[in-house]
């Protein structure tokens, strides 16, 4: 059955419920209606919200070990539909299925899963002596309200829920208006294994998720997605004081010493800045290149870029795919037309061409990468968020520092030489959340994962992330 004529449905109280409307999701590649979503309001969040505090009444007091089985069998049921699953990645969000795109993002969505599962939040002693007995205790929030980006929509989803669900509380889930089919597949999925009303999912427009942010009934927001939108949420949720895990925009910076080996590092660069066609918070956006290896670090990077196949992820030999929606499409387009007055266009910047190379339809945006531009153009000031790379020459490491430095985002960075030694030093240096030694964007489920400055606060993954969706209680006896 192909998506447009398959069914999807909100999930909420472990049912499947249709609405009396719906809106298209359009398939990126090619501008077609990929799927029909349901379009909820807010009798239906408040439905999903009231199923998932029941829900919590019991779930809290299921042991940690149940919980953490459940976890294991919903990654085997990620497992069995993979195949399912990446096709309605591919059609919703464009990534292509091979290479470091939906298989990829569903097998790092089950691989989270499982290292997650394995985690535990067991009560501390913090003094027990004759003064008497002092504990620490974590204790689940209630409702979690999960809101999701379209650029990751499996993998992020997986990112929310399984850490929320791990650690007693319940879920509602709302995910991008671009890409809801995966995730409303995944929370139907979830339900063959979780009690009714543990993870809920309602589809809709932005609205709905500003309306999460106000509900009396949500404990707890996690958010990602761009600055604007997690400023708005602080706003909102500051009248019922609810707790929030927001992993917002980046504008990673990459430095690269004049130790390096241009040909050596071409392929890390390429793909921590390109890696799902750009569209990744933690992606390379501007790389500082010291003025010894300038030359040669562009002339590898256009050299291997130049041989990346771009097209519809369908086919099994493209890399990479459209960018997802055509407002992201304009805000990277016109970032790169205001770059080419400034800069030396090494490859791409025509999108012109690429819509007669794909016979006009779709949002493909051609690999560009512009050298010679400096802070204060808009394209290194700001998040592009797809397929284009600035490049910017220094001649002295204080300098490179002051400037990746100089930006109000700070979720990663990158240094990039063989001295490991002297490259931790510089990465000590740099104004993020973290940052990567001749790599960039390599992120773990074992580490924790969060940005500073206007990055956002909190972090996921690993034990501190799990301990985001949680109160504290000392106990003293």
């Amino acid at each position: 059955m192909s998506l447009t004529m398959k069914p999807f449905h909100l999930v909420i109280n472990g049912k499947k419920v249709s609405t009396d409307h719906s809106f298209e999701v359009l398939n990126p590649a090619n501008e077609k209606v990929a799927g029909h979503a349901p379009l909820a309001g807010k009798i239906h969040l408040d439905d999903a919200v009231q199923a998932a505090m029941a829900a919590f009444k019991t779930w809290r007091e299921v042991p940690e070990s149940e919980r953490q089985a459940a976890c294991l069998e919903i990654a085997s049921k990620i497992e069995e539909n993979a195949e399912e699953f990446a096709h309605i990645l591919t059609a919703e969000q464009g990534k292509p299925l091979n290479g470091l795109g939906s298989r990829w993002e569903i097998g790092g969505a089950m691989a989270w899963t499982q290292y997650t599962a394995s985690l535990s939040l067991s009560m501390k002693v913090l003094q027990d002596n004759d003064e008497g007995r002092v504990e620490l205790h974590r204790k689940p929030i209630g409702v979690v309200g999960s809101i999701t980006p379209w650029n990751f929509p499996v993998m992020i989803a997986i990112w929310h829920i399984i850490p929320a669900v791990l650690s007693g509380n319940t879920v509602v889930s709302k995910p991008s208006p671009f890409t809801p089919l995966s995730t409303l597949r995944l929370v139907e999925l979830m339900n063959e294994v979780l009690p009714k009303g543990v993870v809920n999912c309602i589809t809709g427009k932005d609205e709905l998720g500003a309306a999460m942010t106000v509900h009396e009934g949500i404990g707890k927001i996690v958010f990602t997605g761009s600055c604007a939108t997690g400023q708005k949420i602080m706003a909102n949720s500051a009248e019922t004081m609810k707790r929030l895990t927001l992993e917002l925009g980046g504008n990673d910076a990459g430095i690269v010493l004049p130790d390096v080996d241009p040909k050596q590092i071409a392929e890390g660069l390429f793909w921590g800045a390109f890696i799902n066609s750009g569209q990744t918070c933690a992606a390379l956006k501007r790389l500082y290149v010291h003025d010894d290896v300038y030359d040669s670090v562009c002339d590898e990077l256009v050299d291997l870029a130049g041989q990346m196949k771009v097209g519809e992820g369908v086919n099994e030999d493209v890399v990479l795919g459209p960018i997802q929606n055509r407002k992201q499409y304009d805000i990277v387009d016109d970032l790169v037309q205001s770059a080419k007055s400034k800069g030396r266009v090494l490859l791409g910047g025509d999108p012109k061409e690429m819509q007669k190379e794909m016979g006009g339809k779709g949002y493909f945006y051609p690999l560009t990468i512009i050298a010679d531009l400096e802070n204060g153009d808009a394209l290194v000031d700001e998040e592009q968020f797809g397929p284009v790379l600035p490049i910017i020459r220094y001649h002295q490491i204080n300098e490179a520092i002051e400037k990746a430095n100089d930006n109000p985002n700070g979720l990663g960075g990158s240094v990039w030489s063989q001295n490991i030694g002297e490259a931790k030093k510089i990465a000590n240096r740099m104004e993020c959340g973290s940052v990567w030694i001749n790599k960039h964007g390599m992120i773990q489920p074992n580490a924790p994962f969060g940005g500073v400055k206007r990055s956002g606060f909190g972090v996921e993954f690993a034990e501190e992330g799990l301990e985001e969706y949680t109160d504290i209680q000392v106990v003293f006896s």
